[in-house]
């Protein structure tokens, strides 16, 4: 187990605590946002709060975490009381937050994914960062005739048009849609379709959060999410208990930290894709 002592130094950036910054704890494994920063027995504290809304105090120095990077936390040029006392840091994505920042006038160019899930999930992790970049998150119910959907779109220089499916993986029905979009004419350079391997969205959240060590194999000819739900010993009978369950995971997603990075890598690419449209004009 790498120890906090164990870090070379010279390799860690020195990063304030401030209130709100999402970090890990290297030799637990805890992660949370930073409450404050305290003293307690002459030793300097820093105290994080977990998704389920716990708190634990770790000592300032060596021994984190932020984005995968080893970082020595110090105390805040100018340390708040707590949390509550000022803006975070860093947004549910894990991107810088800009203090102040209105929301832009929406882009022509869009993404488009497969559910109301899909798209609930996107907007609590990266909904920030969407606002001010101006993109507009739109569903396409189903990846059924996924060519038709992107012709439609019309998109093309200064329109782009990112898609997000779920189980992209070869063979499968969402892999035969995305062939037969790259095979449209003249669109390749303004339409990106990405994937993960996950059969649902739901998959995409490590399933920790939910007390699993994995998520269950739910045989075919059984609807996938009532057969989580059933797995889970929660409510599966109706239709309103799939909504209850989803909310229930989409409950403990706090930030990026929760899901797992194939989804990650792929919202990110979107994101960068259809940001980059103004290169087309």
């Amino acid at each position: 187990m790498q120890t906090r002592r164990g870090l070379n130094a010279a390799t860690r950036a020195t990063i304030p605590a401030e209130p709100g910054l999402v970090v890990e704890d290297v030799e637990t494994g805890w992660c949370g946002a930073v409450l404050r920063t305290e003293k307690s027995g002459g030793i300097h504290l820093v105290v994080l709060e977990d998704r389920h809304g716990k708190t634990r105090s770790f000592p300032l120095g060596p021994g984190f975490w932020i984005d995968g990077e080893a970082v020595q936390l110090v105390p805040p040029a100018n340390p708040a009381t707590s949390v509550a006392d000022r803006a975070p840091s860093r947004t549910a994505s894990g991107s810088r937050a800009v203090a102040g920042a209105r929301a832009r006038t929406a882009r022509a160019s869009r993404i488009l994914v497969e559910g109301r899930h899909d798209a609930e999930l996107v907007e609590k992790v990266w909904g920030d960062d969407l606002r001010i970049e101006g993109v507009t998150v739109e569903l396409l119910d189903g990846v059924d005739d996924l060519a038709a959907a992107v012709t439609d779109f019309s998109p093309g220089p200064g329109r782009r048009l990112g898609v997000l499916v779920d189980h992209l993986v070869e063979g499968s029905k969402e892999w035969r849609e995305a062939s037969a979009v790259a095979a449209l004419p003249g669109l390749g350079t303004h339409v990106l379709v990405v994937g993960h391997p996950y059969v649902d969205i739901w998959e995409a959240v490590r399933p920790e959060r939910v007390g699993l060590d994995r998520w269950p194999v739910i045989p075919r000819g059984t609807s996938w999410k009532h057969g989580i739900l059933q797995a889970l010993g929660w409510p599966h009978q109706e239709q309103r208990d799939v909504a209850l369950g989803w909310r229930r995971i989409l409950g403990q997603v706090r930030s990026y930290t929760d899901l797992e990075p194939e989804l990650l890598g792929r919202v990110e690419e979107l994101i960068d894709f259809v940001t980059g449209d103004l290169a087309d004009t």
